[in-house]
C-alpha cells in the first residue's frame, strides 16, 4: 500500500492508487492525486469531481463510463455529458480516473 502525503500528513491509498479510506478526501488531496497523474485540475475538472461526489452519495457507487456520461448530461447539459469532452478531461478514463480524483472507490465494471 501506498501513500500519499499532503501538508504532512500521510494517506494511505490502494494497490490502485484510490484512497483506502474516503473519508480523507479533501480538494487539496484531489489536487495531489491529481499531480501523481500528471494532470492540473481546471474549474472543468472541479465541475465534474463535485458531480461525481454527488452521484456517490445519491447511490452509493462510483459510475461506470456510461452512467457517468449520462449523469453528465443530465446536470450540466450534453454539451459536457459527452464522451469527447470528459475523455478529453480525464485521459481517455473518465469513470476510473476522475473518481480517484473524487476519492471515491474504483467503478467497479471497470477495468
Amino acid at each position: 500500500m501506498s501513500t500519499l502525503i499532503v501538508a504532512e500528513r500521510h494517506i494511505p491509498l490502494d494497490k490502485d492508487g484510490y484512497l483506502a479510506d474516503l473519508n480523507d478526501w479533501s480538494p487539496e488531496v484531489a489536487e495531489a492525486l491529481a499531480t501523481r497523474e500528471e494532470l492540473a485540475l481546471s474549474p472543468d475538472h472541479w465541475e465534474v469531481l463535485t458531480l461525481l461526489r454527488q452521484f456517490y452519495q445519491e447511490f452509493q457507487l462510483s459510475p461506470a463510463t456510461r452512467p457517468l456520461i449520462k449523469y453528465t448530461a443530465l446536470k450540466l447539459g450534453p454539451e459536457k455529458g459527452n464522451s469527447l469532452h470528459l475523455n478529453r478531461l480525464f485521459n481517455g478514463t473518465p469513470a476510473k480516473l476522475a473518481a480517484k480524483l473524487a476519492g471515491l472507490p474504483k467503478p467497479t465494471n471497470c477495468i
